[in-house]
């Protein structure tokens, strides 16, 4: 999709109006607009009105009080108009006509690649015009989070039938290679020479390779000495093991389980294509979690790459288990500051639902209040839950270092107070369980894969650089 400024309403198909207190688009409007508009700006409850005239789409839309009714309001756009037009054209002011177009743009995802008749299906939109004057480096950046967004949202929704742990890491290789950053695929016999007994045993069912991806990002004019670390959950697919989950409502969805390495490689991606002078990171431990011959088993004692040893009481509570070798090779970078996002506890949607994410862990505040404004700038939102010490008692094993899971109670926040322990560095833990996945439409957020968090951080790291 292409974003173009400081155009002029004549080829496209449709127009969209952003109406104020003064109904005066820079557009000429038919005169048998005239009489429906007045109506329209009379109508306090009425706030988009669509009319199809001789072949053109023109829809009028009054300004929102808040930029997320603006996203909203082009996620409704997407839905009135025919999925045939190929070109809209926004009059509004700059503000606000990008938000109104990042809502449309976000609701123009499809997934059909399994879909019989994906050709007819398929929205034609190929751009998204403004008659207000952007910035090329706004608009960039617009393309690039949607773009990074779509492809984080296709990696999600794919089935392991067609990504597996080795094709998740050749499609962060090849995005690599177009957005100019670097990518390193460690295979199982470096993980091996690694010692990395976490990701090895969750791979012990599995019928494919596990693989450790580093990407790293680090322009010359870097405003970060250390660097930020990005580590991301990579279960591309998750049956619970010899802990086997339900299949409806369960199972079915757990080609989901590797979003938070969709979000972190996907975060990457865009802040590469913006060109963000930070320092990033990225780490993502990959495999799928099966009940093949060789799983590891409850009761289980497993060397991690650190050397803890940890005793495995569910081999459902998988993803803690590759997160954590992946922290502790993370300080070899001796980073400002360390960030894990994962699909990692049901906990953390009974908690809050699907509105939010997560976050908790133990570096400074300023990191915690720029996530939250990042968050209610973005509606990706954060919600802080408590990290005190107590809450690591419950991880402690008799016969070991550690237990793979707590008592039951609070099971997010044990998780993360499970992974601070395998970080030396200013931590934060993402559980994004709640809004990665939906098994139905929210907005521009869509069905299924979301791309949750890919917004937020690039917000998040812009107040760093």
């Amino acid at each position: 999709m292409n974003f173009n400024t400081s155009a002029v309403f004549d080829q496209q198909e449709g127009l969209v109006v952003l109406v104020g207190k003064k109904i005066e688009p820079q557009t000429k409007l038919p005169k048998v607009i005239a009489e429906e508009l007045e109506s329209f700006h009379k109508d306090a409850d009425s706030q988009f009105l669509y009319l199809p005239i001789k072949g053109k789409h023109y829809v009028f839309i009054k300004d929102q009080a808040t930029d997320e009714k603006q996203r909203i309001m082009g996620n409704k756009l997407r839905g009135a108009l025919p999925k045939t037009v190929k070109s809209i054209f926004i009059d509004g002011g700059k503000s606000n006509s990008l938000l109104l177009a990042e809502g449309f743009a976000l609701s123009n995802y499809q997934y059909l690649r399994y879909r019989k008749e994906a050709t007819k299906e398929k929205f034609a939109l190929e751009s998204i015009d403004f008659s207000t004057k952007i910035t090329p480096a706004v608009i960039a950046e617009l393309t690039a989070t949607v773009k990074a967004v779509f492809w984080a949202r296709d990696l999600v929704n794919e089935p392991v039938s067609g990504l597996n742990a080795t094709q998740l890491a050749e499609s962060i290789e090849e995005k690599g290679k177009e957005a100019k950053f670097s990518v390193t695929i460690l295979e199982k016999s470096k993980i091996e020479a690694l010692k990395m007994g976490g990701l090895l045993s969750v791979n012990k069912g599995s019928i494919d390779p596990p693989t450790f991806t580093i990407i790293e990002y680090k322009p010359k004019k870097a405003s970060n000495k250390k660097p930020i670390v990005l580590v991301g959950k990579g279960v591309v697919y998750d049956t619970g093991g010899l802990s086997l989950k339900p299949t409806a409502g369960s199972m079915d969805s757990m080609k989901s389980d590797m979003a938070g390495a969709a979000m972190m490689a996907g975060t990457i991606y865009a802040a590469a294509m913006m060109e963000l002078p930070i320092h990033l990171i990225g780490l993502i431990p990959a495999t799928d979690n099966r009940p093949g011959l060789n799983a590891y088993a409850p009761g289980d004692i497993i060397t991690m790459y650190d050397g803890t040893t940890v005793e495995v009481l569910n081999t459902d509570a998988e993803g803690r288990m590759i997160l954590a070798d992946a922290l502790a090779y993370s300080e070899k970078f001796k980073p400002e500051l360390v960030i894990d996002a994962a699909t990692l506890t049901g906990a953390a949607v009974r908690a809050i639902g699907s509105k939010a994410s997560i976050i908790m862990g133990n570096a400074d505040k300023k990191y915690f209040n720029l996530l939250n404004e990042a968050g209610m700038e973005t509606y990706e939102r954060v919600v802080e839950f408590p990290f005190w010490d107590d809450y690591y008692d419950e991880m402690k094993s008799k016969i070991a270092d550690l237990n793979n899971i707590g008592s039951g109670y609070a099971g997010m926040i044990t998780a993360g107070k499970f992974l601070e322990h395998f970080v030396k560095s200013p931590y934060i833990h993402m559980d994004i369980a709640g809004p990665a996945f939906l098994d139905k439409p929210q907005d521009y957020r869509g069905f299924g894969g979301t791309g949750t968090g890919i917004r937020l951080l690039i917000s998040f790291l812009k107040k760093l650089a």
